[in-house]
């Protein structure tokens, strides 16, 4: 059953050096203020996981925490490249990377067959496609049913799945609405699970045709961070940060502007600070103004 904790404790009983680890939500709802958490408790040599790895996996690598990651995008949404990304593979710094590269079909299956505590996933994909040429985890299947060739991966089974979400209950069920990508298949298919939420409410409302509830027994820790996915948005809470994507191309290209904002916007920083990041960008959304 979930129980409410603190940020600083769900990472600290939940989040192990050597883990595999997914921090899911796709365009919004991405957990940064876990992810900085993870970052400031020095956890090391992860294996990261996720479809669309942006700013936040950016950050964990540059730091030197991950070992390695699959995933089946990787970039700075509508800016470029990930600088500190790009590095670790190109130059070994700040230290060697393994990667693992897949179809969107590819890691969404995966998920789904982790879940259902299946060996592994098949469906109807790459056909065409060089990834199997130098991705030694696709293979093919054949259906015993049709005769039909699919492509097969390993299911994605997480050590823990890391997410953020609109609201909890005081029993540990999960509101989640808007984009809910993978978020539910990453969870069930984790041993562990930790939930950041904007609110922790008496009673969840009516949830919305585009929704997601998890179970309190699908979930091991949910702690109250407001703001928690910024500079990503909460749906009905806050918007995107767009100024922060542009700014983090110039902040990371470097190895120095990159530590020396990690220092001070992550190891010198605390949960509570997303929240008044994001109120301010909503604040001035609201207000038509520029968020420079």
């Amino acid at each position: 059953m979930a129980r409410i904790v603190s940020l600083a404790e769900a990472v600290a009983e939940n989040v192990r050096d050597g883990d595999t680890v997914a921090m899911e939500g796709f365009t919004h709802l991405i957990p940064y203020a876990a992810g900085h958490e993870v970052i400031r408790q020095g956890r090391k040599d992860l294996f990261l996981v996720r479809m669309t790895p942006d700013i936040l996996y950016d950050q964990l690598i540059g730091v030197g925490a991950a070992r390695g990651m699959k995933f089946s995008w990787g970039g700075n949404p509508g800016v470029g490249s990930l600088h500190r990304f790009r590095d670790a593979v190109e130059n070994q710094w700040p230290r060697p990377i393994e990667i693992e590269e897949h179809s969107h079909a590819a890691m969404a299956n995966a998920y789904e067959a982790g879940a259902a505590n299946l060996p592994f996933a098949s469906f109807r994909g790459y056909i065409g496609a060089d990834l199997p040429k130098v991705n030694l985890n696709i293979k093919s299947v054949t259906c015993p049913f049709t005769g039909e060739v699919l492509a097969a991966v390993p299911a994605i089974r997480p050590d823990i799945t890391i997410i953020h979400a609109q609201r909890a209950d005081r029993k540990g069920n999960v509101l989640i609405e808007g984009i809910v990508g993978v978020q539910k298949e990453a969870v069930l298919a984790a041993r562990r699970s930790i939930v950041t939420v904007e609110e922790i409410v008496d009673e969840l409302d009516p949830p919305s045709p585009n929704s997601v509830v998890l179970p309190e027994w699908a979930v091991t820790a949910v702690a109250h961070v407001p703001g928690g996915a910024f500079p990503s948005y909460a749906h009905g809470y806050y918007p995107r940060s767009n100024a922060f994507y542009i700014r983090w191309d110039e902040i990371a290209r470097e190895r120095e502007t990159f530590n020396a904002w990690i220092r001070e916007n992550v190891l010198a920083a605390k949960p509570e600070d997303f929240a008044r990041h994001a109120a301010k960008t909503a604040a001035k959304v609201a207000c038509g103004e520029s968020e420079e």
